[in-house]
């Protein structure tokens, strides 16, 4: 009896929202757009990007990506349920590569649809090409 007991309380600890909070593989959709972002756990990828990646208090938090209704998307790394470092890719093929700090540009590269260096952002500063 004791035995069951424990497992029971261990399984009942172990599976609790409290001690569980980080989760990897799940799909979020963003409702907002910038300053304030919104994070559910459905949406309609037709019209609210989707989020696939891992996630920490419900919003996005480590590796994952995320692909907007219009076929642009983004792959990296994200921090608190904003962008922190990786590649925003364009449909029309230009390409950002680099990080963010506040949902700006900040260190990285822009290419356009061929490849070649557009503008390099320091400190969110445009260095032109």
């Amino acid at each position: 009896m004791k035995h069951s007991l424990f497992i029971l309380i261990s399984f009942l600890l172990l599976s609790s929202p409290v001690i569980g909070e980080n989760h990897k593989g799940e799909t979020l959709y963003r409702w907002s757009i910038y300053p304030e972002l919104v994070w559910k756990g459905f949406g309609d990828k037709e019209t609210h990007p989707e989020y696939k990646g891992e996630v920490e208090n419900g919003i996005p938090n480590g590796l994952g990506f995320i692909i907007h209704p219009n076929g642009n998307k983004f792959v990296g790394s994200w921090e608190n349920g904003k962008k922190l470092d990786g590649t925003f890719t364009y449909i029309v093929g230009s390409k950002y590569v680099g990080s963010w700090l506040e949902g700006e540009w900040w260190n990285g590269i822009l290419y356009d649809e061929y490849g070649k260096v557009h503008t390099k952002y320091v400190n969110g500063e445009e260095i032109k090409q």
